[in-house]
Order: C-alpha cells, then structure tokens, then sequence
C-alpha cells in the first residue's frame, strides 16, 4: 500500500496543473484538478507500485478532463454557454465553406491536367485515392503524390486570389477577396 499523499505534495499540483490547462477552459481547472485528487486519494490505496505514481496521476487526470468534456457536452447551458452562438455561428460557418468550396471547385479546374483529374475525383467526388489510382492507371503512392502536389498548387491559387484566415487548427474563419480578384468565397448578404 502507498503512503504518499499527493494533494501535500506540490509538485503534483505543479506538474498537473499545466497539463488540465491545456485540455478544458480555465474556468474549470481548479475544478478538474480538485477532482483529480479526489479520485487519487480514492484510488491510492490499490497503488501496488510507487514508481508509477506519477503515470498514474497523469491517467486519472486524463480521466477527470475526459469525464469534464463529457458534462460540458452533456450541459451545455449549465457551464454559460448561451444557445445563440450555436444557432447563429454554423450558419454563417456553411455560408463561408459553400463559398470557398465553390471556388475551390472553380480553382481546381484551372491545374494542370493531372492535379485537376486527381483532385475531381477525390476531392470533388469523393473516390478514395486507392479508387482513383485505379481509375487512372497509377499507384496507389503515386496517385498520394499527385492529390499532395495538386492540393499545393490549389492552396496557392486560393492564397493568390483570397486572404483567407485560419484558426489555430487550420480551419477557416474568414476568406475576403483581394482587391484585383473575385473570389467567391465571401458572401456579401448586405
């Protein structure tokens, strides 16, 4: 049976409270991590062995940030979040992916030969590489390579065209034209 009491130890509370930061809002870490020793004090007595302390804190904290994602989804409205942002934000989100795929289907037809029929099919009609490769005459590899260079020269054809703004993990949140192009992808509902 361990004796380490890891609430007294402020090394823990140091090394896990980072790690709970990065995965719920800071609202709710001190909770999480309140939780998180809870759990351990619970738990610590069926710890066989004390060198794996610290990975286990680390998987009954991952637990505890799991379990907080779960209720947020469960009650959205119990943790403040208001029902308007999601009524209204997915609709101008569709309105800015519509457009932008409309140009991207136009931009896509303006490649090479080999770059537009390997993105038609995958990208515009949904055929799996390996489909497409088939479909072609090419290596499953080759055809990855060509879908790779071809979606390169679209990401520059669209960069030309349009500012488009990415949020930290790469999804749009905002595509204007630039001055001497027309893109499509902005919707002008003025």
């Amino acid at each position: 049976m361990t004796t380490l009491d890891p609430s007294r130890h402020p090394d823990f509370e140091r090394k896990l409270r980072p790690f709970v930061a990065r995965r719920v809002p800071a609202s709710e870490v001190d909770d999480v991590l309140q939780d998180v020793f809870v759990r351990v004090q619970r738990g610590l007595p069926a710890l066989r062995d004390e060198e794996r302390l610290l990975p286990w804190l680390y998987k009954v904290a991952r637990s505890a940030v799991q379990e907080s994602a779960r209720q947020r989804a469960r009650h959205p409205l119990a943790r403040g979040e208001g029902a308007e942002p999601a009524v209204v934000e997915p609709e101008v989100s569709v309105a800015l992916k519509t457009g932008l795929a409309e140009f991207a289907a136009a931009a896509i037809t303006r490649l090479p030969s080999p770059y537009k029929e390997a993105l038609t099919l995958t990208e515009l009609q949904g055929v799996t590489q390996r489909a497409a490769a088939k479909r072609l005459g090419l290596s499953t590899s080759g055809m990855k390579s060509r879908v790779q260079r071809g979606r390169d020269q679209l990401r520059e054809l669209l960069e030309v065209d349009c500012n488009i703004a990415l949020d930290v993990r790469g999804g749009v949140i905002a595509c204007e034209p630039r001055e001497r192009n027309r893109c499509s992808c902005s919707r002008s509902d003025d």
